[in-house]
């Protein structure tokens, strides 16, 4: 079975091009199926049934995993599937007609706008890192990029004079996305100084953002530095990686953005996944009235 799964993720990489992270997820998921399936006696995808994916499922939820989790592994399970028949390695499809977990809806969680402030101007920047780390936190609350995005733009991928960044998504998907003049000059300023400070002297790198040993910035790197700050900052909320690009579509959408401008900046293939910020923002709405109308708790 694991060959299988070898031919589908290399299937997954050169035909569709998806991102390495994407794959990593894919692979993931479905060697902890296959490894499932072994367990309980199935030799073969070929034996495999509805209810061997109905049992590894509900194993899932036994075990804790929350809805979206469950949801992404029967999407997982249910593509490896249909690259298996559409291959002819198999004759049917047992996931075909089952339906795939219901998600849990939770609105995406968002900092205000003095907290976002806050978190700009904790970077010093009298380092080499600091300026690298007030320019990279700029840009991503400028443009709303994913953080993967972030870390695989070269300086090529970069206008300063047109103003605005040219980036890849999912599914190797480019878009062109504006940058406000704030964002472009600390960007600026880290690119014709103090990057240089962190280049290994002989050493050439695209990358635009670069750690202590000049390579490129990695997302774990990203994760620990925004973690970093918002304990400098004293923001108490949850911090991820996607914070400051759930802040960007929501704040647009406060000032009055239009959903369509706002789906073409995030890269969403679907507006129903740009919707979801509308509601952060009716649910921002309430709240404030909830803690300012001297009527709303009588």
């Amino acid at each position: 079975m694991k060959q299988f799964l070898q031919t589908f993720i290399h299937f997954l990489s050169v035909e569709r091009g998806l991102a390495m992270n994407t794959l990593h997820s894919y692979e993931r998921d479905l060697t902890q199926y296959i490894n499932f399936l072994e367990k309980n006696g199935v030799a073969t995808l070929q034996e495999s049934s509805k209810t061997n994916i109905a049992s590894y499922l509900q194993q899932l939820k036994k075990l804790g995993r929350s809805g979206s989790t469950v949801s992404r592994c029967m999407v997982s399970i249910r593509s490896f599937y249909q690259f298996m028949l559409r291959e002819r390695f198999m004759d049917s499809d047992p996931s075909q007609n089952m339906e795939t977990p219901k998600l849990d809806k939770r609105l995406p969680k968002v900092l205000s706008v003095p907290e976002v402030e806050a978190l700009l101007e904790a970077p010093s920047t009298s380092t080499p890192q600091g300026m690298r780390d007030k320019a990279m936190l700029e840009l991503l609350y400028a443009t709303g990029i994913r953080v993967t995005e972030l870390m695989t733009l070269d300086l090529g991928n970069v206008n300063l004079g047109m103003g605005f960044v040219r980036c890849i998504g999912k599914g190797s998907k480019e878009r062109i996305i504006p940058v406000g003049r704030t964002a472009a000059g600390w960007l600026d300023t880290y690119i014709r100084g103090d990057r240089a400070k962190l280049l290994k002297p002989g050493k050439a790198e695209d990358a635009l953002f670069i750690n202590h040993l000049g390579t490129r910035l990695t997302r774990q790197g990203f994760w620990k530095i925004i973690k970093k700050y918002a304990k400098e900052s004293h923001i108490r909320k949850e911090i991820t990686p996607h914070t400051l690009r759930h802040s960007f579509a929501t704040h647009l959408l406060e000032n009055g953005a239009d959903l369509r401008a706002v789906q073409e900046m995030l890269g969403h293939a679907d507006i129903a996944t740009t919707q979801i910020y509308t509601h952060v923002t009716k649910s921002r709405l309430k709240d404030v009235f909830n803690r300012t109308h001297p009527r709303a708790k009588r």
